[in-house]
This record gives structure tokens, C-alpha cells and sequence, in this order.
């Protein structure tokens, strides 16, 4: 399976794997419709998860045999994906037939097709602190065969901050997609610290956005069905059944905490990303928790 593995390419001034440049034609002309919710994120900051809620509140209660028949991956496709032996991502979400289409990207702001903002489509975006995430990504490069080889801890960390990971700079995608919600109403920002603090709490926000009015009962049973221990045992939410990915390394879900930074970075190695992230993160009205 090694071989799969791509090199990082720059693209378009954003470092990349050529499996989500491939199709980029397509991918740049998808037609989006009015009631497609797009689901944006960094990689490892909450996808899975918010995909998962998304698609139990608009289809648990009618289509329930879908959490227990079809890969997440399926429900809601990855729309840059291109990778051979896979479906593409752009095909799954054209031939969805759901309403609304659930869709994914970890596309930074710029690269997101034009027909998404021109359909002034409904946007969530998630956001998890720089370290943990990092952490995170450091994970699941070493379990995925179609990512770039991570190398050691030491030399991950140095390239991470460099912005020198696939689909590029952490501290870019955060900024970008902040400022975007600033002239873009459609756009639910929402932090992965702040899902993990209090669930429920979090789908209501995220009900309010989409204009979605479920019981409380209701509510409590999505966040029930997304803990991290339930996704992570769920063979249709942990990617398990995706060949690419090599379990016997790290699983998919791994530990899904706030704070898990903390067993991997030195103290020499927190000061130094600390001086780095001030230098990067400038604007005081975009703040993480790195711990709760």
C-alpha cells in the first residue's frame, strides 16, 4: 500500500497531494444547489463528527436504516477526493439523493467552487486548536496510505507550522474561513473544544443556523449517538471498511480529547510553537482553547 503514497505538491500557493488536484476542473465546475449544507474543515478537527450529527438530524428519524447500511463516507461525500480503486467524490455527490445533500471539503476558502457561494449555500465550518490538531494529523498521516510519508514527530512538527502539510497552512484555513464569515451570513463557525465541552449544546447552535427545530429529546439522542466511544465502535463512522487506512497502526478515532497535545509536544518544542503561533494568529477576535 506504500506505494500509494503521494508526494506534497504546491498548488495554486497552498501545499497539496495530487489526490485532491486531479479532478480539480470538475471539482471547481460541481454544481451546487440551494440546499446543499457544505461542511468544511482543516483535516482531524471534527469532520466525521459534525458530518455525523448533520446527517442524524435531517435523516435519523425517516431513514434510520442509513446509520446501520451506508459508510459515512458515502452519506456524505468528500468532494476533492481522487483516488483510484475509490469512488470520486465529486461523482458520490452528484449522484446523491438526498435533500438536502450533506457534502464535505477540507478545502481552504479560496479553493471552494464558485457555484457554492453563488447558490449562497449553507456553510459549517469546524475549527480544533492548532496542537491538538496537529497531533492529531501526525496520527492519521501515519495510518493512511495516500498521504504523504509524516516522517518522525520532531521533523512533523517543524513542517506543520511551515504550513507544509496537505491542504496547507492550519493557520490560513482557520483565518481564511474567519474572515469569510464575516461577509458571508450562510457560514456557522463553530470549535471542536466547544463540541466536545457541551454536545447538546452545540446541535442546538447548529439546529438555530439551519433553522431546525427537533425536541429535546431528540437533541439528546443525537449527541447520545455521536460520543466518541459510539462513533469510534461504529463500523459505518470509523472508516474502518476503507482499505486505504491501516488500523493496525492508529485507528481513524483515535482519542477524540482536548488536550492530548500535552503527551506529545517537549516543553522546548511548546515555547517554540507558542512564539510561532503569536507571530501567525493576529487577530484577537479568533481565539482557541487548547485545554478545558
Amino acid at each position: 500500500m506504500d506505494s500509494l503514497r503521494p508526494e506534497l505538491i504546491e498548488f495554486h500557493g497552498v501545499f497539496m497531494s495530487h489526490y485532491f488536484t486531479d479532478n480539480w476542473e470538475n471539482v471547481q465546475n460541481f454544481k451546487a444547489r440551494p440546499d446543499d449544507i457544505l461542511i468544511a474543515t482543516y483535516p482531524k478537527a471534527g469532520t466525521t463528527w459534525v458530518s455525523y450529527i448533520l446527517d442524524l438530524l435531517y435523516f435519523g428519524q425517516t431513514n434510520p436504516e442509513r446509520q446501520s447500511s451506508i459508510p459515512i463516507y458515502d452519506r456524505v461525500p468528500f468532494l476533492e477526493i481522487f483516488v483510484p480503486s475509490i469512488d470520486a467524490g465529486k461523482d458520490l455527490a452528484d449522484r446523491l439523493q438526498t435533500s438536502p445533500r450533506l457534502i464535505k471539503t477540507h478545502f481552504p476558502v479560496q479553493f471552494v467552487p464558485k457555484s457554492f457561494w453563488e447558490q449562497n449555500c449553507r456553510i459549517v465550518y469546524v475549527a480544533r486548536n492548532a496542537k491538538d490538531n496537529m497531533v492529531s494529523y501526525f496520527h492519521f498521516d501515519r495510518m493512511n496510505n495516500v498521504q504523504p510519508e509524516p516522517g518522525d514527530w520532531s521533523n512533523y512538527f517543524h513542517r506543520f507550522m511551515e504550513g507544509k502539510t496537505v491542504f496547507g497552512s492550519w493557520y490560513d484555513h482557520v483565518s481564511g474561513w474567519w474572515e469569510k464569515k464575516q461577509s458571508y451570513s450562510n457560514l456557522h463557525y463553530m470549535f471542536y473544544e466547544d463540541l466536545i465541552e457541551d454536545t447538546g449544546r452545540e446541535i442546538d447552535k447548529l439546529c438555530n443556523f439551519l433553522g431546525m427545530s427537533p425536541s429535546a429529546e431528540e437533541v439528546q439522542r443525537v449527541a447520545g449517538s455521536v460520543q466518541f466511544d459510539n462513533m469510534k465502535k461504529n463500523s459505518m463512522a470509523n472508516y474502518s471498511t476503507l482499505p486505504v487506512m491501516d488500523f493496525k497502526i492508529s485507528p481513524f478515532m483515535r482519542k477524540g480529547k482536548v488536550g492530548d497535545w500535552k503527551n506529545h509536544f517537549t516543553v522546548a518544542q511548546n515555547e517554540e510553537f507558542d512564539e510561532d503561533y503569536k507571530r501567525k494568529m493576529k487577530d484577537p477576535s479568533l481565539q482557541f482553547r487548547t485545554e478545558i
